[in-house]
């Protein structure tokens, strides 16, 4: 009976599944994947890296995590087409998308699960990010509209057990699978690295589900540059991911509007480059590799 029972516990498949998306990070990826691989049930936690292209170690990482699933992509196709790649192959009912700059906790993950299995009014939950030192450094914004396209939420209270945020981003973020595939995976037509986080809360929202921060479930966030940082083509899909957002839930023209005032600011500063981006509408998709 013990045999049959172990057997049924193997077929059953993971958990969770821990998706990570990384590009030029093998730093922080091998930490963060040393982590995961300390996890509590680990045998019920599959980790999936989906490397975009990077020309550090990251893509030969599997060599050292034998027990880890590698996607590799040819090039950096954005964060968007990344995350549904992973989500597509990711064979656990509760996805975990994480940064490479994160690092759970022993107990990170099954906490997170079991919070969320037991929520129905609830799509995804998440912990609190710590420094190094310890320090809480979760930062939650608003869901974008116009005029407040990058606004700061007030810090919610963390004394209480468990607290709604409205958009958390995706450093450390459980989600249900049947809620991805149910709007149809992350958005790829409008967005390509940046943005589709603000989607998935809006998403939550107008389903009338709740995203949950759990104040006592703790991961550390460690202190590391974007590695898109300062990359024209990068700012430009942040500002077009912007605009989408705005046309696709106030209407296309509050998307122009906002794409067209983001072009003229480009233009005052002399910025040619991203006022070129912008003006053919160039993602960080993939097809800025012909």
């Amino acid at each position: 009976m013990p045999e049959q029972i172990a057997l049924a516990e193997e077929t059953a498949g993971p958990r969770v599944s821990a998706v990570l998306v990384s590009y030029n990070q093998a730093e922080g990826l091998r930490r963060a994947i040393q982590a995961l691989e300390r996890s509590r049930d680990r045998e019920k936690l599959e980790i999936l890296v989906v490397d975009c292209g990077s020309q550090d170690d990251s893509s030969r990482l599997d060599s050292e995590f034998p027990a880890i699933n590698m996607l590799r992509l040819p090039h950096h196709f954005g964060a968007t087409k990344a995350m549904n790649i992973a989500t597509r192959t990711a064979k656990a009912d509760l996805i975990f998308f994480q940064f490479p700059s994160v690092e759970v906790q022993p107990d990170t993950i099954p906490k997170l699960a079991a919070a969320l299995e037991e929520d129905t009014e609830a799509t995804a939950a998440c912990p609190l990010l710590l420094d190094p030192g310890g320090q809480p450094v979760s930062k939650f914004a608003r869901i974008p509209a116009p005029g407040i396209i990058d606004a700061v939420a007030p810090s919610p209270d963390l004394t209480q057990d468990s607290v709604v945020v409205e958009y958390p981003g995706l450093q450390a973020l459980l989600v249900r699978k049947q809620f991805i595939r149910g709007m149809n995976y992350f958005d790829e037509r409008h967005f390509g690295h940046y943005r589709a986080d603000a989607d998935l809360a809006m998403q939550s929202r107008r389903a009338g589900k709740k995203i949950r921060l759990y104040p006592s479930i703790h991961a550390t966030l460690h202190p590391e540059a974007d590695p898109l940082e300062g990359d024209p083509l990068a700012e430009a899909d942040r500002t077009l991911g912007a605009a989408a957002f705005l046309g696709k839930y106030y209407g296309f023209f509050t998307g122009l509007n906002f794409r067209l005032t983001s072009i003229f600011k480009a233009l005052g500063r002399f910025d040619f480059r991203l006022v070129g981006y912008l003006v053919r509408g160039q993602k960080l998709d993939g097809s800025q590799s012909g």
